[in-house]
């Protein structure tokens, strides 16, 4: 009995970190293609866009799986306040991202897993050795060598990342109280929404241009990755043991260096590189003290 279980949480956890994996790799060709159209397009118009896509796509999807009775469930408190940390998050985090590197922005955000320790520690009263708080330490330390806070390199858009990734570990801690009954595409749909709604706000004070067929297209691929990142990542932060998979975002990074060079030519300096390097061992480490309790 007692190895049937091990068996089904590791499924759970394989299931959970492929999902994560893929979530993040999903969520980084979204940034490029948005951050691509950036150039050429308002921001909130081309979010507000992107939307609307996300939406409709979602919609199908959500009849498909069958789950069309659920959508008065989008009203649930918690699937609301949900939406609303992950919209405010999504925009502080997209203007950010159309003015930094890629692959900054992206590492930024993967300091996620250190704030939700965090979290667990003011909100829950969580007990922490001191090996933890070492890690969460080393882990700030490495946002601050990517962001690196000088006069002509720093600006606002890079705290303004930080405070977007804060409130996405505010959203991840929200999603683990969701009741289970509700299905994760209609969270998904719920994030989808409060981000078209509070874009579509701003835009009424910022100036429409026409968009092209082809702007038009690449924000409806970009809505698909999207939409497929919001789905696998509610999948994984609720799948399987959060230390196991929550390493798994720093997937994400990779792909963004990468798409970062092939698009831009970005590549990071040296105390990014070693603020990246910094970053992710800090998480794994936090994760791994965790498991360990």
């Amino acid at each position: 009995m007692h190895s049937n279980s091990d068996g089904t949480l590791r499924a759970a956890n394989r299931r959970g970190v492929l999902a994560m994996a893929a979530g993040m790799a999903s969520f980084v060709a979204n940034d490029t293609l948005v951050k691509y159209v950036s150039q050429s397009l308002p921001a909130s118009q081309l979010i507000f866009l992107r939307g609307v896509f996300a939406i409709a796509l979602l919609l199908v999807v959500v009849h498909a799986m069958g789950a069309t009775r659920q959508i008065p469930r989008l009203l649930d408190a918690r699937v609301l306040l949900r939406a609303l940390f992950d919209a405010v998050a999504t925009l502080c985090y997209l203007i950010a991202l159309f003015q930094l590197p890629l692959a900054n922005a992206t590492a930024i955000n993967m300091a996620t897993p250190l704030f939700l320790t965090l979290f667990a520690i003011v909100a829950f009263g969580e007990k922490v050795g001191a090996a933890r708080w070492l890690a969460i330490a080393a882990g700030f330390a490495g946002v601050l060598l990517v962001v690196q806070p000088s006069g002509d390199a720093f600006n606002a858009y890079a705290l303004l990342c930080v405070a977007g990734t804060l409130l996405q570990a505010a959203r991840d801690l929200v999603t683990r109280t969701i009741h289970r009954g509700i299905p994760s595409i209609v969270v998904t749909l719920s994030t989808a929404i409060g981000v078209t709604v509070l874009s579509g706000a701003w835009s009424l004070v910022q100036d429409w241009q026409p968009a092209s067929g082809r702007q038009l297209a690449l924000l409806a691929v970009a809505s698909v990755f999207l939409s497929g990142g919001y789905y696998l990542v509610t999948i994984a932060m609720r799948a399987g043991e959060m230390s196991v998979i929550a390493p798994f975002r720093y997937a994400g990074l990779l792909f963004a260096v990468v798409l970062g060079y092939a698009v831009w030519g970005d590549v990071p300096n040296a105390l990014a590189w070693s603020g990246i390097a910094l970053l992710v061992a800090a998480g794994v480490a936090v994760l791994r003290l965790s498991s360990r309790r």
